[in-house]
């Protein structure tokens, strides 16, 4: 089946059944609320479903009332009713060990996203997003007010009085919220492309929104750098069609780096970014020198007013970190290369991350540019410091976040040191493909 498999589940206490799909690696769970009893069959929803678990999302479909109940019309749009059935099936779900440490998001179509909005309104601070498609939101009532998770709302072009009914919703939402129309399409979506369109939106806002700071697996240590970068792209499957290009930290990123772009099928630059180290204390990063068409000095501000090295050695150590990396430009064969990220998903890639400082830099200097979606990938990092580094980034996946962490290292039976000789020829090697 589409989007890995799928297991009946029976959910109690409302004896509700479910189509349960765990993706490998799952980055978070997306429970479907329809208006209608069968709700678990709706090839509509199935269809958002397998797409979702194919960008890593788990999923539940869920049947809100039972076959006896669906016969009154009236329990469509009982929304306490769904509401309630929803937080039931919200609980159950992560009450089980697979599932209980991933972030939940609703998607709700229908009278089920009032229901949803209802029960995120209930669960502050678990629900992380809801999307709505077609949605009914207007019927949530006051419980509108109380909604704080993001919430993007999907209505088809053509759906004359349901579009009227999200404006108003939307207006009474306090969240970061969104309207999406579908061009020509109805109620149903059941137009040529629609359901794809409603897919995509529902995609980009839950990996966005729905997502621990880090997409966290486990591994044992990694046999080499190699070892690891083939790990990492597993993980990273999800974005082989999002126009990738995969820019690496040399030194040590390049060999993992490498084999993401080889099973991406994504070109592979470089990331030229040298750390502007505090005076006397050189591993003290006070910020970084970035290349770029335009080369940029990203600082921690908070280092710089605790440390005060003063403006002349913060200029002069720019100059000095630029000519080397000026230098290694000329040694790697870049001079005269920009890189355009206008449109595409900048997947920054390093062999892991202690204080993260100069991956901070890159991603900055990579969002002060026109781009598309920044990632950041690596193989192994401290949660704190991918709790830091997250505002800068799209998506985070990280294969191994070990406590306590101590070294990047540690987590490698070999950690040679790469050679320039070897980032040379896997640029070439790339280069050739």
């Amino acid at each position: 089946m589409a989007g890995g498999e799928v297991s009946q589940v029976r959910i109690a206490p409302d004896e509700l059944e479910g189509l349960l799909g765990i993706p490998h690696h799952a980055g978070g769970i997306v429970i479907f609320a329809h208006g209608s009893g069968s709700g678990r069959l709706s090839p509509r929803n199935n269809q958002v479903a397998a797409g979702l678990r194919d960008a890593g999302f788990a999923t539940l479909l869920l049947d809100l009332l039972r076959p006896e109940e669906e016969a009154d019309r009236a329990n469509v749009f009982d929304i306490p009713l769904l509401a309630s059935r929803l937080v039931s099936a919200t609980r159950w779900a992560r009450a089980q060990p697979q599932l209980a440490h991933l972030p939940v998001g609703y998607f709700g179509a229908s009278t089920g996203a009032a229901a949803a909005l209802v029960a995120a309104a209930q669960l502050p601070g678990v629900i992380a997003a809801v999307v709505s498609r077609g949605g009914r939101p207007d019927l949530a009532g006051d419980s509108l007010e109380e909604v704080r998770c993001p919430t993007l709302l999907v209505v088809g072009g053509a759906d004359y009085g349901v579009i009227e009914l999200n404006e108003r919703a939307g207006d009474i939402l306090a969240c970061v919220k969104q309207m999406v129309l579908i061009p020509g399409a109805t109620h149903l979506f059941e137009e040529p492309g629609a359901m794809n369109s409603v897919l995509e939106h529902a995609i980009a806002w839950f990996l966005r929104y729905l997502k621990s700071p880090a997409r966290t697996l486990v591994y044992e240590p990694f046999a080499d750098r190699t070892d690891a970068g083939r790990k990492l792209a597993s993980a990273l499957m999800h974005l082989r069609g999002a126009n990738p290009v995969v820019l690496a930290l040399p030194r040590g990123g390049v060999p993992v780096a490498f084999e993401v772009a080889n099973a991406l099928h994504a070109p592979l630059e470089l990331a030229l970014a040298r750390k502007i180290g505090a005076p006397d204390q050189p591993e003290l990063g006070l910020g970084a020198v970035v290349d770029g068409a335009h080369p940029q000095v990203v600082l921690n501000q908070k280092l710089v007013e605790q440390v005060q090295p003063g403006e002349s050695y913060l200029r002069d150590e720019e100059q000095r970190q630029l000519r080397e990396i000026e230098r290694r430009r000329a040694l790697y064969g870049l001079a005269g290369r920009a890189i355009e990220y206008a449109g595409r998903t900048v997947i920054v890639v390093d062999d892991g991350i202690a204080t993260g400082g100069t991956v901070k830099a890159v991603l900055q200097a990579v969002r002060n540019q026109p781009h598309g979606r920044v990632v950041l990938a690596v193989p192994v990092a401290p949660i704190d410091t991918l709790q830091d580094i997250a505002p800068l980034a799209d998506e985070i996946v990280c294969l191994m976040s070990p406590e306590p962490f101590l070294a990047v290292g540690l987590h490698y039976r070999d950690f040679t040191q790469t050679t320039d000789e070897e980032v040379i020829d896997l640029l070439k090697r790339s280069r050739e493909k």
